[in-house]
């Protein structure tokens, strides 16, 4: 796993800000797998806003976080699952009947992220890899705030467009019956509420903390320009796959 350990700093901030996913994805997930899991695999857990959907499965529940500050608080909301504290890499967990990644897929080796989720799944069982991407309902606050960000830092920024997770899951060619789901809900947040989720961003976690402090600047001041806040539109995905269950190796293409 990628330093996936940054959050850790701002652990209660983060469980606090985060948004929760989208309603009727562990449904959706459900009616994919066909049936309860005996055991199901969370990867990056984090402080377990993903594990709020896994949960709902009903199956045991193993949370891989690599962050002991995120594990503690993951471990008190839910006391049932077994915590292991190491990168999804390192841990040596499974066998599952399904392996879960809420927002955490991107911070895995991409050369082995899908055949370790592949392997640590029993064959029939099932990938579901979710989130959502953070843009603006109205474009003249995308235009604002793209302009305060590279105000503080012209560094490009890593844009991953909706559909990156589908294309990496088919793209390895281990995987059965690959679907993608697409969602849209919009978040009003207030200007306090907005800084607080920008805290908890891997890319602002990465600056020094003079340089996060002068983008925090920048951005209350944009946030007072655009009238004290703003409106989020989370743009969810879901994507599914299944481990073959009579083969070990390469799995037939998706549009067999």
């Amino acid at each position: 796993m990628l330093d996936g350990t940054r959050f850790g700093e701002v652990a209660d901030v983060y469980d606090d800000a985060r948004p929760a996913y989208a309603p009727g994805l562990a449904e959706a997930l459900a009616a994919y797998h066909g049936s309860t899991p005996g055991d199901v695999l969370e990867i990056g857990a984090g402080t377990g806003k993903g594990t709020a959907v896994l949960h709902a499965l009903g199956g045991r529940l193993t949370c891989v976080e690599p962050d002991p500050r995120m594990a503690a608080l993951l471990a008190a909301r839910f006391p049932a699952a077994t915590v292991i504290v190491a990168p999804f890499e390192e841990a040596g967990a499974g066998p599952a009947d399904v392996v879960g990644c809420a927002l955490a897929w991107h911070w895995l080796d991409p050369e082995r992220r899908n055949r370790l989720a592949f392997d640590a799944l029993r064959p029939g069982g099932t990938l579901a890899v979710f989130g959502h991407r953070y843009d603006y309902a109205d474009p003249a606050h995308r235009r604002a705030f793209d302009e305060a960000f590279a105000a503080v830092d012209q560094t490009p920024a890593v844009v991953r467009d909706d559909a990156w997770v589908h294309r990496d899951v088919l793209a390895s060619g281990l995987w059965a019956d690959v679907r993608a789901e697409a969602t849209s809900r919009t978040l009003p947040l207030d200007a306090a509420a907005y800084l607080r989720l920008v805290r908890t961003f891997g890319p602002f976690r990465a600056k020094s903390p003079q340089a996060q402090e002068r983008t925090l600047d920048v951005l209350a001041r944009t946030l007072d320009a655009l009238g004290g806040g703003t409106v989020l539109d989370l743009r969810g995905f879901l994507v599914l796959a299944r481990r073959p269950a009579n083969r070990a190796g390469v799995a037939p293409r998706a549009d067999n």
